[in-house]
């Protein structure tokens, strides 16, 4: 079971694909909120089934009495899923979906694990904690919120899209027409993009000397595609823009620098590619991205800028102090070899494995 978002199913799809390698005969089905029916990114993730559960807020509204209706309702439907699929283990990545199912399970005793994808538990997994037989987190920081669960807590990482591969710098660059001399800057807001990331970016730009120098990969999100297009016909600056791309694996390749927010897959997939980062947390996430943000910060290969001070710390002169001392982004690149980087489906898929006793 997953939540709605990336950062929950693409870790669930990267452990299926690795149980489906399996020499052992393994049927799986993916549980997920009603809102993902129809959604591009699980076509192919095989049997299927949707609980209505979406966030509510413990206040009065008709709109929240329905989601709580629903969310109660999800845990009759869960019963006869568990009923009809009989899993041998159910493991859920986080978010409300995860609470009726992994509650059943632990009522008629089949094994659970759950996944924490960011350095701070979230509350789902904070409760489930409680009846999971195994807690699989993404960062070794993690284990000090779980002190109360430490013998069922693993250090597994978090899984990130088997096509992530990793490109020789000159072929990456080739993919996009970009020069293999100049300094590449890769800026990226997440799935959906980010409005504040993007036009701080146009700002900074300004004020550096020579943004000529730069050449750039924006992802800029689907909204704010067209106004940037137009905004970058007035620079001069080499720039690449997407409103979303799919070919991630080329973008990271490419890069010697990245500016982004700070989810749990962006953080993995930045210690996967060992790329010196410039992160400004997203602020309405219960501080999920600024505790992973810190957590790079603190092994010295980001930097990191708060939202709410974007505008005050001068971007474009943490830029430029960056890209003016390569001497410093070698550093930062190099630092992530003290960053424990698991093969994190293999070693997921292999604790599912051992508590179904295949």
């Amino acid at each position: 079971m997953t939540g709605a978002s990336g950062g929950h199913i693409f870790p669930a799809l990267s452990l299926i694909a690795r149980l489906k390698d399996s020499p052992e005969d393994i049927d799986t089905l993916f549980v997920l909120p009603r809102k993902n029916i129809g959604s591009q990114i699980i076509s192919d993730s095989g049997r299927i089934e949707y609980l209505p559960v979406s966030k509510f807020r413990m206040e009065y509204s008709f709109k929240n009495l329905v989601e709580i209706f629903n969310f109660l309702k999800s845990f009759y439907k869960s019963i006869f899923i568990l009923v009809e699929f009989r899993p041998s283990v159910v493991v859920g990545f986080g978010t409300l979906i995860c609470v009726p199912m992994v509650f059943w399970a632990w009522f008629f005793r089949i094994k659970t694990i759950i996944h924490e994808q960011n350095v701070l538990p979230g509350r789902a997994n904070r409760l489930l904690a409680v009846c999971a037989d195994k807690i699989a987190v993404s960062f070794p920081q993690t284990k000090e919120y779980l002190k109360a669960y430490e013998a069922k807590v693993i250090f597994t990482g978090n899984p990130i899209k088997r096509e992530l591969k990793r490109y020789p710098k000159k072929e990456a660059r080739g993919f996009f027409g970009l020069d293999d001399n100049r300094s590449t800057i890769l800026v990226m807001g997440g799935s959906q993009g980010s409005h504040r990331i993007n036009y701080a970016f146009l700002a900074a730009l300004e004020s550096i000397n020579e943004p000529d120098r730069l050449q750039i990969i924006h992802l800029t999100g689907k909204e704010d595609y067209n106004l940037l297009k137009d905004s970058y016909g007035n620079m001069k600056v080499d720039v690449r823009l997407f409103g979303f791309l799919k070919e991630m694996q080329f973008a990271y390749s490419a890069a010697d620098l990245v500016i982004s927010r700070s989810g749990a897959t962006t953080i993995a997939e930045l210690v996967y590619f060992a790329l010196p980062a410039i992160l400004i947390p997203y602020p309405f996430a219960y501080r999920h991205q600024l505790f992973n943000a810190r957590v790079l910060e603190s092994y010295r290969v980001a930097l990191v800028i708060e939202d709410a001070a974007l505008g005050k710390t001068g971007l474009g002169k943490v830029i430029a102090s960056l890209l003016d001392d390569p001497l410093r982004i070698s550093s930062m690149r190099d630092s992530y070899k003290n960053i424990s980087r698991p093969e994190a489906d293999n070693l997921l898929a292999k604790e599912v494995l051992s508590l179904a006793c295949i």
